[in-house]
């Protein structure tokens, strides 16, 4: 059974920054497209940032320039470095995976807060 488990959430002050991970386990080959998705109080899940297979990546305008996603070579993991975090990044981030099926972790909680 495929599993997919964030790390790396917590509470950050403005202009901080915070590194996500996210590991697979139980797959068999690697997965063509990870991505990590966000979902605010009140808020629908949106997509922040997507790589796939040949390090094609993706961002929300919102998260240009400040997060980084990067995928570790021949390995199911996939990072979000978040940079020059805002009050506005304060959300669940969860990521997913995607090979002929996709596959979602539980989330990890990010809070931007002075």
């Amino acid at each position: 059974q495929v599993q997919l488990v964030e790390s790396g959430g917590g509470l950050v002050q403005p202009g901080g920054s915070l590194r996500l991970s996210c590991a697979a386990s139980g797959t068999i080959g690697l997965f063509w497209l990870m991505a990590w998705y966000r979902q605010g109080p009140g808020q629908q899940r949106e997509l922040v940032a997507s790589i796939k297979s040949g390090d094609n990546t993706d961002y929300a305008d919102s998260v240009k320039g400040r997060f980084t996603i990067s995928r570790e070579n021949g390995k199911n993991t996939v990072y979000l470095q978040m940079n020059s975090l805002k009050p506005e990044d304060t959300a669940v981030y969860y990521c997913k995976m995607t090979a002929y099926n996709s596959y979602w972790g539980k989330g990890t909680q990010v809070t931007v807060s002075s």
